[in-house]
Formats: structure tokens, sequence, C-alpha cells
């Protein structure tokens, strides 16, 4: 194993390790934008000769790949997650032939060398190239640089899609609960609306005969109520009864006039897992169920 000895050689390899390390991963995102972008062209072509011999696309259409043809249209997160792992399978099972007769592994021994490298795990236990001669062993090293190159892009980018995948799971949790919060507080808005709006919010009330009634006694019932609901209710006791569906109602109006109303339980909602950077970003925007425009 090659490991820096002098102190002129770690403090070099720290300041090279920073630019490496992050050109590399400029490097593993544009790969992964570029085959995003291969693999939409791929499965638009696809769906689109789909379309045209069902006879649903005009024949007016242009037969090329720009934003006319079929607009709007993004690859499904789940298309691409099957084609990376599939393709991160096949490098693996290809390099894991070469690896066992060439360095003499078990072929499980090379499938699990090939994902820890992959991965950029690397425990270290299993280490190829190090033998002292190899038969043709300029190809060996060319076949072994191509495979753990086009390995680790895939892992890399499978990995990413998977995490998008994570995401959307949870940003489903929290769109259940959050619909399932709104919709108690709805229940009880609701609720305590009608209660209001038949018996105002006073503490104590003149009854027919000219008693007074507490708020908690008897006058709490369904049929306390009704036989209130004729009494002449105050503007501000109405106005106080009510004010939060004023408030939710004056937040809504304010919104609407800024031009960007929100719902709370609705599919656009944007919480705190939404967005991203880098290959986060990239997806983002490539990807149909992570857009904003859905």
């Amino acid at each position: 194993m090659t490991t820096p000895v002098t102190v002129a050689g770690k403090v070099f390899l720290i300041f090279y390790g920073l630019l490496g390390c992050a050109a590399t991963i400029l490097f593993f995102n544009l790969f992964l934008e570029r085959i995003i972008t291969l693999l939409a062209v791929v499965m638009k072509a696809v769906r689109e000769r789909r379309i045209r011999n069902s006879g649903l696309l005009p024949p007016g259409i242009r037969h090329d790949f720009s934003a006319y043809s079929l607009p709007g249209w993004k690859p499904s997160v789940y298309h691409v997650m099957l084609i990376l792992g599939l393709s991160a399978i096949t490098i693996s099972c290809c390099a894991s032939a070469m690896y066992t007769p060439v360095e003499g592994w078990a072929y499980l021994d090379s499938l699990y060398f090939c994902f820890v490298t992959f991965s950029t795990i690397g425990f270290g236990d299993f280490v190829s190239s190090q033998s002292d001669a190899y038969k043709y062993q300029s190809l060996y090293r060319v076949a072994n640089f191509f495979f753990m190159l086009m390995g680790v892009c895939c892992i890399y980018s499978l990995f990413n899609v998977i995490s998008i995948v994570i995401k959307q799971v949870l940003n489903w949790i929290l769109e259940k609960m959050s619909c399932l919060f709104c919709q108690r507080c709805n229940k009880a808005t609701v609720l305590l609306g009608r209660r209001n709006a038949i018996r105002p919010g006073s503490k104590s009330r003149h009854g027919r005969t000219g008693q007074l009634s507490d708020s908690d006694g008897p006058c709490d019932s369904d049929t306390e109520g009704r036989r209130l609901s004729g009494e002449m209710i105050s503007m501000k006791d109405l106005a106080a009864s009510n004010k939060v569906s004023l408030a939710i109602m004056q937040k809504q109006l304010s919104e609407s006039a800024n031009g960007y109303p929100r719902t709370v339980c609705g599919s656009s909602r944007h919480n705190g897992f939404s967005g991203g950077v880098g290959a986060l970003g990239i997806m983002n925007n490539r990807l149909a169920e992570t857009s904003n425009s859905r």
C-alpha cells in the first residue's frame, strides 16, 4: 500500500486532497447529470415512439428530441433507479469475473470487493493489483481502472437516486402526519365555531326567567343551545367567538392577493426535505417525481 512517509508528503497530501476530493465530487455530479440526460433522451424517444405507434401523437409534431416533442415530460425516478441498479449489477458481475481468475478470489469475494470499492467504503481486506507480476499486466490495469471508474460513478448515482426515494418517503410520512393533525384541528375549530355561533362566549347570561346562568352549567347542552339560538347576538360577541375562523380567512385572502396561496395538506406542500443542492438539486430539476412543477 502506498502512503506518504515524509512531512512534506503528508502536507502535500492534505492540500492535494482538498482540491482532488472537490474535483472528484464535481466529476461525479457531472456524470450524474449526463447519465440522467442520456436516460431522459432514450426513455423519451421510446415513449414518443410508443405514442406515435398507438396513433395518439399528432402527425405534425417534430421527430427530434427537442422541447417541442412531449413538452414538460421528465423521466421517472423509479425508472432511473432501476436502470442504474441494473448497470451497477452488470459492471460488478463483469468485474468479478475478471478478478476471480486474476486475483485468485472466490466469486462472492470478488462481488464483495466490487461493492466495497465502488461505494468507496474501502475496508482494505481485499485489494487488487498487489502482486508483483500479472499475466497481461498492462491490460489488467487498464481494465481495473475502467471497472472502478464506471462502478464508482454508477454506485454514486444510484445512491443519490435512492436518497431521493428516501426523501419522498419522508415527505409522504410528514404529509400524512400533517393532514392528520389538520383534520383534528379543523374538526375542533368547526365544533368550537358551531358552539360559539349558537351561544356567545360570555361567562354568564340572563335566562328567560331573568336568573343568572353560569357558562359551565347545564346550558352547555345541545338542548339549551338550541333554546338560546333565538337570542340576539351582538357583532362583538360574534367576532370574538369566530376569531379563529376570521384569522384563517384573513391569512388566505392575504396569500391569494400576494399570488402564492399555500395549502398545508396539498401535494405541493414544501417542507424541510424539499429542494437541495449538488446532486440533489440536479435530480430535483430533471426527474419527474421530484420536480417542483408537479
